[in-house]
């Protein structure tokens, strides 16, 4: 996710928290505020999504969808007051596609429906912070507790990922990693893990200019390459007695920070390529890396990104899947492959975009059905599982029946494919930048239930 900032206005804050408290039945007699400063989210896997019309070749025609019945829909808010429109959810009829009858595909559909715990153990600021345990309160605004996850998962979510910035907690040149930083990280894995949930637990936005951690061009190779494995060798170590419930993730967005081409390529660019390249490199180490430190991570699952972890960057012709080891144990591959799709772009995330989704309307659906039917295609149909990591819609004047519309429809598409999704909960609800919260984390309450429910109604 790219990180964006927002102007905190505090008395408009502290006002539409407590509407919104007001409206869903959960007010709170303390004095809450919306605790977001800065918002952070990825163009990455948008612009590519946004693209992502051409009709797929040789796979199911998602764009003549004739299992979807937005006529026959459900009431999602009977129990809130009168006071908000009528919220409804679409009743949907997703023909389920052949999925490989393998355990990793029974584990991805173990995972169901995900979030991302944004803009929290993945923020940094490098230049003054003068203790590096704030970081995680710089951007969300509040420390996360044991509550809050307990939360996610009574909702119904069995995934939670957890995004880190591991950059600005290194202590020497040997990328040692803090370890007060390191407890820290461990302590919220260890609460999601207790309450039976899957984690997948990454390197973050290690990725820009002043992290000096990975960046994947010729450059930059042996600094990239030792940053990887100093990271995944400490983490592995950490981790290695931990069971499947635990997800590695190489990389969140690899690409040319600040490039012409950050955010999307045209076919055929020298640039793009070499860094592909250098992506599919840094992905086997890391690979590599994970199942040589013994243990369970002999066999741990894990996910490898493609160009700024965008579908396109995962389609791209020179995209490779690491190979497991000569001596890896497992009876069919553990490694998936990680996309975000933030799809279609200029309702999801593109704040001067539409605000308009309507599953009657190909015009939004089509970019979805698109781009989940390319993957399937060249992944899933091939044994590989797909893990979408980031997706959500922005609010925009309260579009709420669009958003309910877009989350229902993007997770039943998702598990048609046998692929799950993780909803990026970045506790942003006002100011200019992209507003993906769905759970208040400083009034321990989802102001967003009716999309909640709707995630939660095609995710088995």
């Amino acid at each position: 996710m790219m990180r964006k900032l927002g102007k905190n206005n505090k008395s408009k804050a502290l006002l539409l928290a407590l509407a919104f408290a007001m409206l869903t039945g959960c007010g709170r007699s303390e004095t809450t505020e919306t605790a977001v400063t800065e918002n952070e989210t990825s163009a990455s896997s948008t612009e590519s999504g946004a693209t992502d019309t051409a009709t797929e070749s040789g796979g199911p025609d998602a764009s003549t969808e004739s299992e979807t019945s937005a006529s026959s829909t459900e009431t999602a808010s009977s129990e809130q007051s009168g006071m908000l429109p009528s919220v409804t959810i679409p009743k949907l009829n997703m023909e389920a596609q052949a999925v490989p009858q393998t355990e990793a595909f029974a584990f991805v559909k173990d995972m169901k429906i995900g979030v991302s715990l944004g803009n929290t153990f993945d923020a940094y600021n490098d230049t003054s912070l003068k203790d590096e345990m704030d970081a995680e309160t710089t951007w969300c605004g509040i420390k996360t507790t044991e509550q809050m996850i307990k939360d996610f998962h009574a909702a119904g979510f069995e995934t939670i990922r957890i995004p880190v910035s591991w950059h600005n907690h290194i202590v020497d040149d040997d990328c040692t990693i803090s370890e007060a930083w390191m407890d820290r990280v461990n302590t919220v894995v260890d609460w999601a893990i207790k309450d039976g949930m899957y984690v997948i637990l990454n390197i973050h936005h290690d990725n820009h200019e002043e992290a000096k951690g990975f960046y994947p061009d010729r450059a930059h190779q042996a600094q990239s390459e030792k940053y990887i494995r100093r990271i995944w060798e400490q983490l592995s170590e950490r981790y290695k007695e931990y069971d499947d419930h635990l997800i590695f993730e190489a990389m969140n967005e690899p690409r040319l920070v600040g490039h012409q081409y950050e955010w999307w390529f045209p076919a055929g660019d020298a640039d793009v390529a070499e860094s592909v390249q250098c992506i599919n490199e840094l992905n086997q180490l890391f690979v590599d890396t994970v199942r040589a430190s013994g243990g369970n991570n002999g066999t741990r699952y894990l996910m490898c990104p493609g160009y700024d972890a965008s579908p396109d960057g995962a389609l791209h012709p020179d995209y490779k899947l690491p190979d497991e080891p000569a001596d890896y144990t497992g009876t069919v591959s553990h490694i998936m492959v990680s996309v975000h799709a933030y799809t279609p772009y200029s309702f999801a995330l593109d704040l001067n975009g539409t605000s308009y989704f309507n599953i009657e309307r190909k015009n939004g659906t089509t970019d979805i059905d698109n781009f989940m039917s390319k993957l399937y295609q060249k992944f899933v149909v091939k044994g590989t599982p797909v893990v979408i990591g980031e997706f959500g819609a922005v609010d925009k004047d309260k579009n709420l029946q669009e958003r309910v519309e877009f989350a229902a429809y993007y997770v039943a598409k998702a598990r048609s494919y046998g692929m799950t999704a993780l909803w990026w909960d970045n506790n942003a609800f006002t100011g200019n930048g992209e507003s993906l919260g769905l759970y208040y984390r400083r009034g321990g309450y989802f102001i967003y239930e009716d999309i909640v429910k709707a995630l939660m109604s095609y995710c088995e």
